[in-house]
């Protein structure tokens, strides 16, 4: 999606026997989940039996033309199925092929399945989430499957690409979101490294251990103080009038803050707080977000010709107009016909059982 969203054409390939898990969720956008249609706008989709003998070749000659190709499944798959980057780069020495697995290419958990969960856990990451009294809580969102698989992996593929400016070789790369997740804890994992405590739920400035927190309203809402620098705890302690000289103790001037913010409304905190330069915001629900004003000045929210609401791209030279997500298999035909294949050719094809 982040790179369709850049410009390129991507195609999806994908099988027609084996429903996908995402776009079958609810809710249901003209067909298909709006997860779906949201991860795969802008993509064709080809639908492809790739055990059939004749998958191989069919992909050998796409690989001609969309000179990367990403893949996630487990180390072994696509060399048994005749798809490696040994073999597929005989076709175009200039491929650039991306593996993204969980645990990567090589050691002892090559072979095994895994999710974000699984990531965060075994790479450290899991334990210093959460709090003291109840252990680490699962995210909302995925950290490991997004910030330390696909971002990683775009950032990868686009310096590969700039490389092969130079050589015009491709390359092959491999992403284990494992890897990543471990890499991403930059601040307190180099000191657990190097003679420092292991972080643990609460133990630092970024995870409850200090003042730097959500905090409950009187309305059950919940807002996030991140005044950690002098200026904005002194401008923080001001606004809610709680003594702060000399600075309290971590402990003590929480305790204060969790009283004062239980008094009124997360409402009337807002009315209060908003205008003052201070790093206190509301923690708002999804639906709150999108009609934020920050975020409609930023457009973060574009409809699609469906009238579908998307969150739109972030990144900051994208395309603005963007195709809807495919049917399974909705441009099989153009691309085989792109191949040069023609009617009688793909129907034999169709009947032999390669599109299933």
């Amino acid at each position: 999606m982040l790179l369709a969203d850049l410009g390129a054409e991507v195609l999806r390939v994908e099988s027609a026997s084996r429903p996908d898990l995402v776009r079958n969720m609810t809710p249901q956008v003209d067909g298909q989940s709006a997860a779906f249609s949201y991860l795969n706008r802008g993509k064709d989709s080809i639908a492809l039996n790739l055990k059939h003998p004749e998958a191989s070749k069919l992909i050998a000659k796409l690989v001609a033309e969309y000179d990367i190709l990403i893949e996630q499944f487990r180390p072994g798959v696509m060399a048994r199925l005749g798809l490696d980057y040994d073999t597929l780069k005989a076709a175009n020495p200039a491929l650039i092929y991306c593996s993204l697995t969980g645990y990567g290419q090589t050691g002892p958990y090559r072979d095994k399945a895994g999710h974000d969960l699984n990531y965060l856990a075994l790479s450290g990451a899991a334990s210093h989430m959460g709090r003291m009294d109840a252990g680490p809580a699962p995210m909302g969102l995925q950290v490991a499957d997004v910030a330390a698989g696909s971002h990683p992996a775009v950032i990868s593929i686009l310096a590969a690409v700039i490389g092969r400016h130079s050589t015009g070789e491709g390359c092959y790369i491999d992403i284990s979101m494992a890897d990543n997740t471990l890499a991403m804890q930059a601040l307190m994992a180099p000191g657990a490294l190097n003679g420092g405590a292991d972080p643990t739920p609460e133990s630092n400035f970024l995870n409850g251990g200090s003042f730097y927190d959500y905090y409950r309203t009187a309305d059950d809402r919940y807002i996030a103080v991140g005044s950690l620098e002098p200026q904005f705890r002194k401008g923080l302690a001001n606004a809610l009038n709680i003594p702060d000289q000399p600075p309290l103790e971590t402990a003590q001037f929480k305790t204060l803050l969790q009283q004062k913010f239980r008094r009124q409304d997360l409402a009337n905190w807002c009315d209060q707080l908003a205008d003052l330069d201070i790093c206190v915001e509301p923690v708002l629900t999804v639906s709150e977000a999108a009609s934020h004003p920050q975020f409609a000045a930023r457009n973060m929210i574009v409809t699609q010709p469906s009238g579908e609401q998307q969150i739109a791209s972030a990144l900051g030279f994208a395309q603005e107009t963007i195709r809807p997500a495919p049917r399974c298999g909705e441009q099989t035909e153009k691309v085989m016909e792109g191949l040069n294949y023609n009617a009688s050719e793909i129907e034999k094809l169709r009947l032999a059982g390669l599109f299933d």
